[in-house]
């Protein structure tokens, strides 16, 4: 086997498991807690495709009465099939109407359950920021939640109502070709050839030919449709990353090169069109003639009984009805292989999302190279053996260990490269690749500020409230703070809905991102280059501010900049090497104030000042 065939032997074995794990995780939607409201939409489809089938079989039952009145000139019976009809096509309307109905409800509720589900893994401790950090196919979450999933729901309920109709359509229609055509004799070669049930014979030959020219077709359209799925997810990924980071590009000029960037996306994504619509014009040839050839060929197979007359007009009528409901029956998969294509794109993008999340979950789980999370009492932070790493084990921060007592501000140096931010996001609990043990106190809060503050979607008041909700924090506290950290100018436009992420300067961002703190007033603060966008008297109003606000808060801070040591009693300084970044000093940047600094005792681990030398 060369290694051509070995490769897509394994991309099929990867196909189908991804349907297999999209099959599993959907399926709960009728075993979990919506069950009860799934299986009664399902039990009333299956009842009106039932009351559909009835009211067809009674339109073909029209077709062969009409046209047997019409051939023997019964005016009575005409007139009388003119006032039936519009009742049955009343009542097959209004059972299409309720089947749209109750198809659209399933297929609404079903994605509003399970992307709730997967928006509840997605979100949950911290997975959204850990698939950054991770290798898999989870690349542009947001469209396969918000795209890939909607089709992923719709697309299965269209089939299994079509695939029910027409297993009960064929199932009903062949009886009716059995009963009006019965056995046609055809002479061959001196002998007569009877064939029983010749136009059931005639529609599954019919429909064979037709459903196998269509799978022979169409066999590329699944990876073919996958692949445009996919371009198009990165093109509008790289649109969305322009709309939100317009400010940055239209700095430096870097238009020329984004749209470079987005031409060749455009490109990559028209490619894949291409490739689609020529598979799409393959099986249109196919679609097309067999629409055309489907109302004849009963006709013509019903033409020698009807001219020796053992069928009537009317029967051959209704004949010709049941014919095109059996091979349309026989040739759903004609009709419906570029769908089914595209629902198996987007499910295996789901099912990606979800093998990832899956994979995270399971380290959880197993504990494996994981840092152990703990309470503590009596100091605000206790890092024991702690190790950070990639999640390929790679070594990061190595063995670092450290107490921290409650309203210590404690600044973490080094060069970049070091590790700190992975420092602070491991103490923040965002990053739990490692080994060791962190332990913070028991019930304290922790809030984080990263160099660029997140500012959600609304009034300006929700972004100094959040993370809570904005009926959650006094007015005054609000404006209080607003105030306070430089941003009186902007308290009349708090309730003001704009976009807020684009208008607000950098500096303007950290200033809320402060105003939240003096809102919230957390037992811990992280913060990593939370003022690099502040000019140094601005930096130092906010900082003395935090101190003078919020006394007995820990901070812990990463930062370059010399002027913070001023603001912190202790200083960390991290150091590069070969087996990961290192804790090499412990430094009291001012006289100690609170019970001795706890460090351990090992060679080569640490150096102190003179002046803590001195206190200790």
């Amino acid at each position: 086997m060369s290694q051509d065939d070995d490769d897509e032997d394994g991309e099929d074995r990867k196909r189908r498991y991804l349907l297999r794990r999209f099959r599993q995780a959907g399926s709960q939607f009728w075993r979990g807690d919506a069950r009860r409201a799934a299986w009664f939409l399902v039990i009333s489809l299956l009842a009106t495709i039932a009351v559909q089938l009835i009211i067809q079989y009674q339109l073909t039952v029209w077709n062969r009465v009409t046209f047997d009145a019409l051939e023997s000139r019964n005016s009575e019976a005409v007139l009388f099939q003119a006032l039936i009809f519009p009742v049955l096509a009343v009542a097959s309307v209004s059972s299409w109407v309720v089947l749209v109905y109750l198809r659209m409800t399933t297929q609404r509720r079903w994605r509003r359950w399970l992307s709730g589900h997967l928006i509840d893994r997605w979100l949950s401790n911290g997975r959204y920021y850990q698939l950054n950090l991770v290798k898999g196919d989870h690349g542009n979450p947001e469209y396969r939640i918000a795209e890939d999933l909607r089709l992923a729901t719709d697309s299965p309920v269209e089939f299994v109502v079509g695939i029910v109709s027409a297993a009960l359509s064929a199932a009903t229609f062949i009886v009716v070709l059995w009963t009006i055509g019965g056995s046609l004799t055809v002479p061959l070669g001196g002998t007569a050839v009877t064939i029983p049930g010749f136009l059931v014979v005639g529609a599954i030959i019919y429909a064979v030919i037709a459903s196998g020219s269509m799978v022979l077709i169409a066999r590329r359209f699944v990876p073919v449709a996958e692949a445009k799925n996919q371009a198009e997810a990165e093109y509008r990924y790289l649109l969305t990353r322009v709309r939100e980071n317009g400010e940055s590009i239209a700095l430096i000029r870097g238009e020329p090169e984004e749209r470079a960037g987005l031409d060749e996306a455009l490109h990559k994504v028209l490619r894949r069109w291409r490739a689609v619509c020529f598979q799409t014009m393959r099986t249109t040839v196919v679609y097309q003639g067999s629409g055309i050839l489907a109302p004849v060929v009963p006709v013509i197979l019903s033409a020698p009984k009807f001219l020796d007359g053992s069928m009537s007009l009317g029967q051959v009528m209704q004949a010709a009805s049941a014919f095109v409901i059996v091979q349309q029956a026989f040739s759903w998969l004609v009709d419906n292989y570029p769908k089914f294509a595209d629902w198996t794109a987007s499910a295996r993008r789901v099912a990606s999302l979800l093998v990832s999340l899956d994979n995270l979950d399971r380290a959880e789980e197993l504990g494996v190279g994981h840092i152990e999370h703990g309470e503590c009492e009596g100091v605000a932070l206790r890092l024991t053996d702690l190790s950070v790493t990639l999640d390929d084990g790679t070594m990061v921060v190595n063995e670092a260990e450290v107490c921290i007592p409650p309203g210590e501000k404690v600044l973490v140096v080094g060069e970049s490269g070091t590790g700190k931010s992975s420092l602070v996001r491991a103490i923040a609990r965002l990053w739990p690749w490692g080994g060791g043990k962190l332990e913070v106190q028991a019930g304290a809060s922790i809030l984080m500020l990263p160099q660029r503050p997140y500012i959600p979607i609304g009034t300006l008041r929700r972004a100094v409230t959040y993370p809570s909700g904005v009926d959650e924090v006094p007015d005054e506290a609000v404006k209080d703070a607003m105030e306070r950290v430089g941003l009186g100018d902007l308290i009349d436009r708090l309730d003001e809905e704009t976009s807020w992420d684009q208008t607000l300067s950098g500096g303007e961002k950290q200033r809320v991102a402060f105003a939240r703190l003096l809102v919230h007033k957390p037992d811990i603060i992280v913060m990593d280059e939370a003022t690099s966008a502040l000019d140094p008297p601005s930096q130092e109003h906010l900082m003395k501010l935090l101190h003078e606000s919020l006394p007995k808060t820990t901070i812990i801070s990463v930062g370059h900049r010399p002027e913070l040591e001023a603001f912190h009693e202790r200083k960390l300084v991290l150091e590069a090497r070969q087996e990961g970044a290192k804790l090499v000093r412990d430094i009291d940047l001012g006289p100690v104030r609170r019970k001795r600094r706890w460090w351990p005792r090992r060679r080569g681990r640490r150096q102190t000042s003179t002046a803590r030398q001195e206190a200790e």
